[in-house]
């Protein structure tokens, strides 16, 4: 084999996979189970995957998997169709677009990017919901979303640090 052969990278081992585990997480958080009164945390477990698809590589089956993702929480949210695809789709763009200057970045850095782009997703969301009800939602529900969703950077970075150098191609 020569070096200068690009191995490739099916698409189902890093888009497909962890959408999956998305799915079923996400779908296990929103039973309604208390313990000692208090239910689980809804955190957005979607935008790990869809922060790490961004800074993984360009890839043209990415926005259709975070439309999917979307949907999906639409659907099990009871959210008007196409809520969180918007909310998920916005902050990917956004990432995909600084993705020259997120490499080589800290892993610090990386967290605070990621936070800003939950930030974008959730302020889009709440953005979204002020117009569509006239209401505001309550802010401390969507900080505490916003909390839970910052602390799952690990999970992002894990899946950057496995399939980043996977595709020689996109070096």
């Amino acid at each position: 084999m020569t070096g200068s052969a690009a191995r490739g990278l099916p698409p189902w081992r890093w888009l497909g996979v962890p959408m999956l585990q998305v799915m079923a997480v996400t779908f296990v958080f929103a039973l309604p189970l208390r313990f000692w009164g208090l239910s689980l945390p809804e955190p957005l477990f979607a935008m790990p995957v869809v922060f790490a698809w961004a800074v993984i590589r360009p890839a043209m089956l990415a926005p259709p998997a975070a439309l999917l993702l979307g949907l999906f929480l639409d659907m099990l949210w009871g959210t008007p169709a196409g809520f969180w695809a918007v909310c998920l789709l916005l902050p990917y763009g956004l990432v995909l677009g600084g993705r020259g200057m997120l490499a080589g970045q800290s892993q610090l850095m990386m967290w605070t990017w990621y936070a800003a782009a939950t930030g974008v997703a959730l302020g889009a969301g709440y953005l979204i919901t002020m117009l569509e009800t006239q209401v505001a939602p309550d802010p401390v529900s969507v900080g505490w979303q916003f909390l839970a969703t910052v602390i799952l950077y690990p999970f992002a970075h894990r899946l950057i640090d496995r399939f980043e150098d996977a595709d020689v191609r996109f070096r």
